[in-house]
């Protein structure tokens, strides 16, 4: 009887319990208690605490950093963090997990339990992971957590490589932000000479395999490369084909966001290994002569001794023309590779017509290749742009790139006629003849705007050659002449 007591007492206390737990389940209120409980065993250990800087002393940036911010964030705890920053994949399905600069992560490695903080210094606004580690797991597991925290980050980044583009901001605390880099051009892809693509494809293989050649030589491990040409050329094109032969992150300096030559230098301290640092439009910008980055500053960026500190970059500047541009910026060691970006000929044209069309032979083809010799010409991307918009109709495709260019070709016939009329016309303020009272009107060159007009001046002035030079008699009467020659021809 007493022990049947025992048992009805025991489930009048359980099952109150029960209902109590599962109440507290449901609330916050457990979670409080657990966390209450945690924090007061925390006091009875001592705690050894350990911050990874984003950038170093020299303001490079701490590899580290970046391996551990990799592997927090493979954490399958993080799920379960109090605050998660959730963002989308590559593809439309893809949703991962970042931590909360804010907030902290737990991890456990050898029965060791850690946690690591974000923080932003209040002085210059770096941020860094803090580890807080008990004194005693220290001693255990400090180097064995750090290797294998390097050999978990490795594989994720060599499994899901990613190549990401880094632009230059005009903050002081934050210098590049970084979005992914989708562009889907491949040297397969772009549109150039079959033998200067295979020269640029070895040469970037060779380069990949030259570190000890390089120190051998003692010279930086990079590259540099300029690419020059009209716009619409495909040289933007190159750029990403280039990293992705090289898988190279592109880091795009906006020299307009540059304060001046300090700036410069720290934006390029503050680029990783294995990355394509591109500046576009060199050109231009030497050509405004902009007062925050002097020519100075811009040679040091190239070869100076700042670019010394890294390897394995390549640097990759773009203009449209490099003839007014100054032979310091172009000597070897600043531009190793110079690499031009012709308008489209014929070659060209037939290999746009492939990949956009699908077409290899058309009867249309010699029709093209004829002005194309008349010199006619247009930029692939002025021809890639006609192609895609009637690639439903190949024949209506090649007969609007055949309009196109005849349009080009009449454009310039008719600016040769007026620039020859132009010099016509100011070459000379009297006539052959000698007297002073012919005088030409170089206004009348600039307002004809068809080729009919041009075409019945130069008839007109070819008449008034064929006619018998005036023998002046006297000084007034020349001068009487002159003024009526003057009133028929203004």
């Amino acid at each position: 009887m007493v022990r049947f007591m025992g048992v009805v007492y025991f489930l009048l206390f359980l099952i109150p319990l029960f209902y109590v737990l599962r109440f507290l389940s449901r609330t916050s209120l457990l979670h409080m208690v657990v966390k209450s409980w945690q924090s007061l065993i925390d006091k009875f250990h001592v705690y050894q605490f350990y911050k990874v800087p984003q950038f170093n002393h020299n303001y490079q940036e701490n590899q580290l950093y970046r391996k551990i911010s990799v592997y927090l964030n493979s954490l399958p705890n993080i799920e379960d963090s109090d605050f998660t920053n959730l963002f989308s994949g590559s593809k439309s399905n893809d949703i991962f997990f970042q931590h909360d600069n804010n907030h902290s992560v737990h991890d456990t490695f050898l029965s060791a339990k850690v946690s690591w903080t974000n923080e932003k210094s209040d002085v210059d606004g770096i941020r860094s992971y803090v580890l807080r580690i008990k004194k005693t797991d220290k001693r255990r597991v400090f180097r064995q957590y750090f290797q294998h925290i390097l050999i978990v980050s490795d594989e994720i980044e060599q499994r899901n490589k990613d190549i990401k583009l880094y632009m230059n901001l005009a903050t002081e605390n934050e210098r590049w932000r970084s979005v992914p880099f989708t562009h889907p051009a491949t040297l397969d892809t772009v549109v150039m000479d079959m033998e200067l693509k295979n020269k640029v494809r070895s040469d970037l293989e060779q380069f990949l395999k030259s570190k000890q050649y390089y120190h051998r030589l003692g010279r930086v491990w990079k590259r540099s490369f300029l690419l020059y040409g009209p716009s619409g050329t495909g040289k933007t094109s190159f750029i990403a084909a280039m990293a992705r032969f090289l898988s190279y992150d592109v880091y795009d300096i906006d020299m307009s966001k540059v304060s001046d030559d300090s700036d410069l230098k720290m934006l390029l301290l503050q680029t990783s290994p294995k990355s394509l640092i591109v500046v576009e439009d060199l050109d231009r910008f030497l050509s405004e002569k902009s007062t925050a980055v002097s020519l100075s500053g811009l040679l040091n960026f190239m070869d100076g001794i700042v670019s010394s500190c890294g390897e394995e970059r390549v640097l990759v500047f773009t203009m449209n023309g490099k003839e007014h541009v100054d032979k310091l910026v172009m000597r070897p060691g600043r531009v190793d590779v110079h690499i031009h970006f012709p308008l489209c000929d014929f070659s060209a044209f037939k290999s746009l017509a492939n990949t956009y069309l699908g077409v290899k032979e058309h009867k249309l083809f010699p029709q093209v290749e004829e002005i194309f010799q008349s010199g006619g010409s247009l930029s692939p991307a002025e021809i890639g742009e006609i192609m895609i918009s009637n690639r439903s109709s190949p024949s209506r495709a090649l007969k609007s790139v055949i309009s196109a260019l005849q349009t080009d070709v009449d454009n310039k016939t008719t600016v040769k006629v007026a620039q020859a009329l132009t010099s016509s016309g100011s070459g000379r303020s009297v006539d052959e003849s000698g007297e002073p009272g012919t005088v030409f009107c170089r206004e009348s060159v600039h307002t004809v705007r068809e080729f009919r007009k041009l075409y019945g001046l130069l008839r007109l002035g070819s008449r008034r050659k064929e006619e018998p030079p005036v023998v002046p008699l006297d000084r007034s009467s020349s001068e009487k002449e002159g003024s009526r020659h003057e009133r028929m021809i203004v």
